[in-house]
């Protein structure tokens, strides 16, 4: 989303600002130095690497944009809202801290309606009084994956994290020399998979505090590992490169350092403001996903108050789930949402292409858009086949795959265009009614 939103025409255009996708990518030197510029601020961590690799590698393009840019455009292009879910209210509550949003004039706590210029985020304040402004973060910072850090084992952590590394730095460089010692250095990853190679040693551990000191123990083997395929290198500039990342990113991945931000709501005197939010200096923002994969939330309510939601589902995970979590969250901020019929959560391992949830009164309707369905799909099993292969949860998409998510999504409009235009017009009419 962010990287279409470079073109301030690119509605107009889709197929140029979707190629940018499988464009030629950025030089592993660029990203570095991007890198090396954030390592001199205080607060550095694994959030600026993995925002620069996926912006490199993934996204393909260093998009130093500030997001506060696009309030100056003009209203080609739909208006950009980012989501976001604070940390600490995310896993202990309450509701109302855990969404934020992100447009180009503000950002904040959805249902604690408190907002900032979005130039301020991440400046110092206090009591509600800027006491510190600083630089506004650029779109490659601000598109960083979220990481949580669940009760899973620090060698797993560690692991899975050195091998989405090599995989993000593999798509920011085509040396084949490079890319044969980036081999190499899989193959140690893969024969140091300890939960794997060692499962008998893991389930003998009768205590957690044993587990703790073995999973130690391996994470600081696997990382003496590491040190040593980057130390036998051939001097050059790959080598000169990973040696960067090596001293800048080992260090955090033990520590598992990832970004906060500075929090506007600190010392804020106001008592609908959750007690944690009011008493840290800084909070950690990471993936809405972890709690809704589509952004509902911002969008429900009088404050944007729409009558009408087109919601595409490229989700991966069960069918509906987005739509069923939406409808509890909704339940529990006391916010109107449309009725889901229950016949319709049956049809989840086969779906329809296009759902309607009309909404009464204050509720909005919700055109609700399967990816893969009846339509694309001759049974289930293929519909499972088709939600397998494009799964989250893998490499960059290859530029066929590119193509065809693509062609998909346009031809899904083009099958359900005349339900879309009925249920456009309804809403017009009742925005009119309204009036």
């Amino acid at each position: 989303m962010s990287s279409i939103y470079n073109d301030p025409q690119w509605s107009n255009n889709l197929d140029t600002a979707v190629s940018r996708l499988s464009g030629p990518g950025v030089p592993l030197e660029e990203a570095l130095a991007w890198l090396g510029e954030r390592a001199k601020e205080e607060h550095f961590s694994l959030s600026d690497v993995w925002g620069v690799l996926t912006s490199a590698g993934i996204m393909k393009e260093m998009d130093l944009r500030r997001l506060s840019d696009e309030a100056s455009r003009n209203a080609t292009n739909p208006y950009p809202i980012y989501s976001a879910i604070e940390k600490h209210c995310y896993s202990h509550g309450p509701i109302q801290g855990k969404w934020f949003e992100v447009s180009p004039h503000e950002a904040g706590f959805t249902e604690l309606g408190l907002f900032i210029s979005t130039s301020l985020l991440g400046s110092t304040f206090q009591n509600g009084e800027l006491l510190e402004e600083k630089p506004e973060m650029d779109m490659v910072k601000l598109q960083v994956p979220g990481q949580i850090d669940s009760a899973a084992e620090d060698y797993l952590r560690v692991y899975n994290a050195l091998n989405k590394l090599v995989g993000l730095t593999r798509s920011t460089i085509k040396d084949p020399t490079a890319l044969s010692e980036l081999d190499k250095l899989q193959e140690i990853l893969e024969d140091r998979d300890m939960l794997n190679h060692n499962k008998s040693v893991w389930l003998e551990s009768k205590s957690s505090e044993e587990r703790k000191n073995l999973s130690g123990q391996w994470s600081l083997e696997l990382m003496a590992a590491v040190q040593t395929w980057s130390q036998s290198l051939e001097d050059g500039a790959f080598k000169t490169h990973v040696s960067l990342l090596t001293k800048q990113v080992l260090p955090m991945i033990m520590k598992w350092e990832w970004g906060t931000t500075g929090n506007f709501l600190y010392q804020y005197q106001d008592s609908t403001v959750p007690p944690y939010l009011r008493s840290t200096e800084r909070f950690h923002l990471t993936d809405a996903g972890l709690l809704i994969n589509v952004g509902y939330p911002s969008f429900l309510g009088e404050k944007r108050d729409i009558d009408l939601i087109i919601a595409p589902e490229y989700s991966a995970g069960n069918m509906f789930e987005t739509l069923t979590l939406a409808r509890d969250y909704a339940a529990e901020v006391k916010k109107p949402f449309p009725e889901i019929d229950v016949k319709i959560l049956e049809e989840r391992d086969w779906p329809k292409g296009c759902y309607v949830l009309e909404g009464k009164e204050k509720e909005p309707t919700i055109v609700y858009m399967p990816l893969f369905n009846r339509h694309n799909c001759k049974d289930a099993a293929e519909f499972n086949a088709k939600m397998e292969e494009f799964s989250t949860f893998q490499r960059p998409y290859s530029q066929e795959k590119i193509e065809f998510v693509l062609e998909t999504a346009k031809a899904n409009i083009k099958t359900n265009k005349e339900t879309l235009l009925q249920e456009i017009k309804k809403a017009v009419l009742r925005r009119h009614n309204k009036v």
